[in-house]
């Protein structure tokens, strides 16, 4: 145990910050502990936009189901798959690149790249005292997001960060078990085994639920799980993806 572990196992998403700008250092900071995470081949498919503006904010929040916390935090981190450097790239050094960047490899390194990079941002904030909250809700209307914060093509906004001082101390979510995660060799393919651990970590879940809301929910994960993916979201992606120059090929 360390303190790197003890930041890393002490995670948990806040939704409620106190009013209280980040500074300078502590963005600059954040963004280059996100630039240090490793990258695909060197290709740092990546860009992260900051912003600062209650007006961007409140809009933005708007667009990501009306969640507080994209407007009130201590500063908002849009995390974007970047592949638009590489076409620029491409026409100044005088080279074929577009059946490379429009290929689903490189929209998987793109996609790689970019949740490392952010991956190492939460984890520098949590190191520093903050909290934070990732904010998939972007992806819930992309080309008026890409619209508001004017992205060129081969750029995808993929989530943001909402970051800031917690004004809140949520209990921890259980994870799900080591045992079911962990895999050696070979994926474990033991049917009830697997029923099994699901069942044991659905009595764990709707424990937590139940005990965080003095009785009134006893969700289970898989109840849960299911629930959500029934629930066809976001079918326009596909689309959407193509139409910004990733995924062609």
């Amino acid at each position: 145990m360390n303190p790197v572990i003890e930041t890393i196992l002490r995670h948990r998403s806040i939704r409620q910050f106190e009013d209280r700008p980040l500074t300078d250092e502590q963005i600059r900071t954040i963004v280059e502990c996100a630039q240090a995470a490793s990258t695909s081949s060197f290709i740092q498919a990546y860009s992260i936009i900051g912003v600062k503006d209650k007006e961007m904010k409140r809009k933005l929040a708007e667009l990501a189901g009306n969640q507080s916390y994209v407007e009130h935090n201590g500063h908002f981190f849009v995390f974007c798959a970047d592949l638009h450097r590489h076409e620029v790239i491409g026409e100044v050094e005088q080279k074929e690149v577009l059946p490379s960047l429009e290929s689903t490899e490189k929209f998987m390194v793109a996609l790689v790249d970019t949740a490392l990079a952010a991956q190492n941002a939460a984890i520098a904030a949590e190191s520093m005292g903050l909290g934070v909250c990732y904010i998939g809700g972007l992806r819930n209307n992309l080309p008026e997001v890409c619209k508001l914060l004017k992205v060129p093509k081969r750029v995808i906004p993929l989530f943001g960060l909402a970051v800031g001082y917690p004004a809140q101390q949520p209990d921890k979510k259980p994870r799900l078990p080591f045992e079911h995660v962990y895999h050696e060799e070979t994926y474990e393919q033991d049917r009830s085994k697997f029923e099994e651990q699901l069942k044991q970590y659905n009595d764990i879940v709707s424990a937590y639920y139940e005990k965080r809301t003095n009785g009134k929910r006893r969700d289970t994960w898989t109840g849960q799980m299911a629930n959500m993916l029934s629930n066809q979201v976001r079918m326009y992606m596909k689309e959407f993806v193509e139409g910004k120059g990733f995924n062609l090929r």
